[in-house]
């Protein structure tokens, strides 16, 4: 076929990408000797490899050394000989070596390019032209944050030592997200590359070698799971940063639960793709291909359900299908392949048999009429129509080429669609009409949020899930906290409860009964059990009782905070208001509450007065916070703005303390209801009568029924509840070591965000236990990116 007949037919003839310079690479390095450890090039203490395959022949690339858990004890080590010089390096010179990394980075990006395809089987075109020059944005990026980070991050220290897991679908840029902040922030490194694409870690390795990255600082070990186990169980690594799958995302939330180790989870969606009828179809058929069709589908925020409004489904889907046809399919290095082939074999498998599910469950899955090549583990394109809710192919991760296509009616309905799944990472709005897309993009339980567009990522816009897709984000501002702890003026060691005598009745005919209620719902309820707690004074004598909650009284308070519409709906201001009001109605009870603490804890009249003033301020500050803790506005390089919303975590938990016990409930409130949480509180379980007080002035405060809701009862019995109840979106706890271990590793049914103060309680008085600290443990960060222009 010459020229004029190419043109008049419009094929496109193969238009390779040279792999000479790779070639050459992979034949002069000693990958038996790969480990990056110390500065330094080793193999594997137990002479270990394991083979690397190019995806698209199945051919052998290199035999890697296998790192084990000797190999990552001297990994640990070397990062923390390295910490205390590079977290006290200064900023500028910290921004040096990262500048110094992109720009190398920058020379060689072909060369990494080119390697990541062959590695990897994604199509050199998105290689080349997305994942190389993101991974070098973050490092150039960062080297201002660590420039500016005490100004920025003041009563912040890094973190430490972190080990860092990623996956194969996007080798280099993962391992630029993970490195990058955490250089910046002043912590060494410890990463595993996955064991399918190892290659480009370790030329990043030789970059930093060249860029002058201190020894020890970065430290790269290729292995598989006993590696990466040895990380994660490490007692030498002060942070976790994972990313990978949500089944094994809840095995490390269980093995570092106890620990105090600082964990970010990246994991797995569902996610949807919302096309409305006044959308620009054949915008959003493309943005669809980018969607679900970029990197194979191999991508954790794939748009791999379609969600098509009724009235445009049929000709939207035909569209789809006539795109499908024309998507080529074949080698990674051919520059016009729109899709190369999977990682490898086995994940080829689980996608056929994902497939096949979701046919026998009622799909008809739908392939465009083409030839795959003769090796490698290449897969069509599919589309599944008639795809139920329940369906595998609706519910599960396939992790490959395959969209999974539903239709709904109106704006709730496609709402409704797109929150039921478990996961919660990402989501696609296409509509002409902006103020509906806006309307919707809130509503979605989704971290990020694409309004017509689809995969924009930038190092200044955080990135990250809610749900089952993970906590913590990745770039921007919200991704530097990741790195870095806050400066908390840690109290004493929180000890178990014992079990106390019970206090003898000292009747003296006052009143007629001192037997105090739960609150569920805005109302006083007798606990489910109909049993009851004795309350002591300092000096041992019955005080009161109240409820002892158990597990269906749990059940019943988070399901009235669930219920509360009212209070994460109201305005910032209005919140602000009612928070006003709840201080103005304590404080004129002051002198009751004085006297409770001064029968309850012994402490003096002017140390109970004080506490009480405390409290009241508390509340005013967080009033105040209310409407002032709000969110940014970001200024990617492309056409678009990045909205980066505050939103509710939605259902908090908290299990208060029993020193400060009425400081320190208010403490924890207090920031979850200003950012428009809804709360289930277990107060002290040695003084709940302070809580119970607390009632009638929550009654008359104008809060919604179900905003706060009180459980009494032991302490750890409760904790344990709200720790398994896939209801509750966030879990507060301050308790013995026991009790705050046992809540991180019974949270990972839902992944909840668990915050503990590991077994240490806070000096509740001091103005550092207060504040953005704790206004952002109550949020979630959504980035809404908008485009604009033409």
């Amino acid at each position: 076929m010459n020229i004029l007949e190419r043109y008049h037919a419009m094929e496109y003839g193969p238009a390779p990408e040279a792999r000479n310079e790779a070639d050459a690479w992979l034949a002069g390095r000693d990958f038996a000797k790969a480990l990056f450890i110390d500065g330094a090039w080793k193999a594997a203490a137990s002479g270990k490899t394991f083979d690397t395959s190019e995806p698209s022949s199945g051919k052998l690339l290199a035999k890697v050394s296998d790192a084990g858990a000797a190999d990552i004890d001297a990994a640990v080590a070397a990062a923390a000989k390295a910490l205390p010089k590079w977290s006290a390096s200064s900023g500028y010179q910290r921004g040096k070596v990262l500048y110094a990394i992109g720009r190398a980075m920058q020379r060689h990006q072909r060369l990494f390019a080119v390697l990541e395809s062959i590695d990897n089987g994604k199509p050199i075109r998105e290689s080349r032209d997305i994942d190389v020059p993101l991974a070098i944005r973050h490092f150039i990026h960062h080297a201002g944050w660590a420039q500016t980070l005490e100004n920025d991050f003041p009563d912040h220290k890094p973190v430490g030592v972190v080990g860092q897991v990623i996956p194969w679908n996007f080798p280099l840029l993962m391992l630029a997200w993970k490195i990058a902040p955490a250089l910046a922030a002043g912590c060494t490194v410890v990463l595993k590359p996955a064991e399918f694409t190892p290659l480009t870690a370790i030329l990043f390795a030789e970059i930093c070698e060249r860029a002058g990255v201190p020894k020890g600082v970065v430290n790269i070990v290729q292995g598989g799971p006993e590696a990466g186990a040895a990380i994660v169980n490490h007692p030498g690594v002060q942070k976790i940063a994972f990313t990978g799958s949500s089944e094994v995302g809840k095995i490390i939330r269980k093995a570092t639960a106890g620990s105090g180790k600082k964990l970010s989870l990246e994991l797995g969606g569902k996610s949807a793709f919302i096309v409305f009828e006044d959308a620009d179809l054949d915008s959003a058929v493309e943005g669809l291909v980018d969607g679900i069709w970029f990197n194979q589908g191999q991508v954790c925020c794939a748009g791999s359900r379609l969600l098509v409004q009724e009235g445009i489904a049929e000709a939207f889907i035909a569209k789809v299908k006539v795109r499908m046809s024309r998507l080529r399919v074949g080698s990674p290095l051919d520059k016009n392949t729109d899709i190369g082939p999977l990682v490898d074999r086995t994940q080829l498998d689980r996608v056929k048999g994902l497939i096949a599910e979701g046919a026998k469950q009622g799909a008809i899955c739908w392939q465009p009429d083409a030839a795959l090549p003769s090796s490698g583990y290449y897969h069509l394109p599919t589309l599944a129509t008639g795809v139920s809710p329940a369906n595998i192919l609706a519910q599960e991760e396939v992790f490959g080429p395959v969209l999974a296509t539903m239709s709904f009616r109106n704006t709730e309905e496609a709402i409704e669609l797109a929150n039921n799944t478990r996961y919660g990472l990402a989501a696609s709005v296409w509509s002409e009409n902006v103020n509906l897309a806006l309307h919707v993009a809130p509503q979605l339980k989704a971290g990020v949020v694409w309004v017509n567009g689809t995969n924009m990522f930038d190092a200044a816009c955080g990135f990250g899930g809610y749900r089952e897709s993970g906590f913590g984000r990745e770039g921007g501002r919200e991704g530097m906290f990741e790195y870095l702890a806050a400066k908390l003026p840690v109290g004493p060691v929180i000890k178990p409860a014992a079990p106390s005598a019970s206090p003898v009745e000292q009747a003296d005919g006052s009143l007629i009964d001192r037997t105090a209620k739960l609150f569920i719902a805005g109302k006083q309820v007798r606990p489910d059990g109909n049993y009851s707690l004795a309350v002591a004074t300092a000096k041992g004598k019955l005080a009161g009782e109240v409820g002892l909650g158990n597990r269906k009284d749990i059940r019943d308070a988070v399901a009235a905070a669930r219920a509360c519409k009212a209070w994460p709906e109201a305005t910032a201001f209005n919140r602000s208001q009612v928070l006003y009001y709840l201080a103005e109605n304590l404080s004129g009870r002051a002198e009751e509450f004085a006297a409770r603490l001064v029968q309850l804890t012994g402490a003096t009249a002017k140390a109970a007065r004080e506490e009480v003033e405390q409290s009241i301020e508390r509340l005013f500050l967080y009033a105040g916070l209310s409407d002032k803790f709000e969110g940014r506005v970001h200024q990617p390089p492309a056409r678009a703005v990045t909205l980066a919303l505050h939103e509710p975590v939605g259902v908090i938990g908290i299990v208060a303390p029993d020193n400060a016990p009425l400081l320190g409930l208010i403490s924890l409130i207090a920031p979850a209801l200003a950012m428009g949480n809804t709360v289930v509180a277990v107060p002290s379980e040695r003084h709940p009568l302070l809580a119970t007080d607390l009632y009638q002035v929550i009654e008359y405060s104008d809060l919604p029924a179900g905003a706060i809701n009180i459980v009494t009862g032991r302490s750890a019995e409760l904790c344990g509840v709200l720790a398994k109840h896939d209801d509750l979106d966030g879990l507060w706890v301050f308790a013995d070591a026991d009790t705050c271990a046992k809540a991180e590793a019974d949270s990972i049914g839902n992944l909840k965000r668990v915050w503990t103060g590991n077994g240490r309680s806070l000096d509740w008085a001091s103005n550092d236990a207060a504040g953005e600290v704790f206004l952002r443990r109550a949020i979630e960060v959504k980035n809404v990116w908008v485009p604009y222009g033409d």
